[in-house]
Formats: structure tokens, C-alpha cells, sequence
């Protein structure tokens, strides 16, 4: 699993302030953040008897980039 910059405590530290948190989160696809709950999510689906088909090698877990 590949995730994206999930909002942790440790991530929040190296946010200046809340308007770089902003500027990033307008840049993504999804304008919104990656929380632990969603990468969780992800682990328990592939765990599951759902996930058995499933044969990629890479799941991301993310908002999407535009990039500047």
C-alpha cells in the first residue's frame, strides 16, 4: 500500500501553519486530507476474504497530485 501525506501528529510538526496545510490540500484532486482511518481501511479490505482477487502490487491510498 502506498499512502499519500496521511495527517499525523509527526506530519502536523512540519506544517508551518494552517495555510500551508491549505495551499496543499487546494493542489489535490480531492481537497481534502489523508487520515489514519483511511489508510486502516485499506490494510482491513486487503485482509479481508474481499480483497482475495485483488493482484496489483501497488494500492495507493491517496488525494491525488495536480503539482505546480
Amino acid at each position: 500500500m502506498i499512502p499519500g501525506v496521511v495527517r499525523t501528529p509527526r506530519q502536523m510538526r512540519l506544517w508551518q501553519s494552517a495555510d500551508s496545510e491549505a495551499a496543499l490540500v487546494a493542489q489535490q484532486c480531492l481537497h481534502e486530507r489523508i487520515e489514519p482511518e483511511h489508510s486502516a481501511r485499506m490494510v482491513l479490505f486487503l485482509a479481508s476474504d474481499d480483497a482475495s482477487r485483488c493482484t496489483a502490487r501497488e494500492y495507493f491510498v491517496d488525494t491525488s497530485w495536480f503539482g505546480t
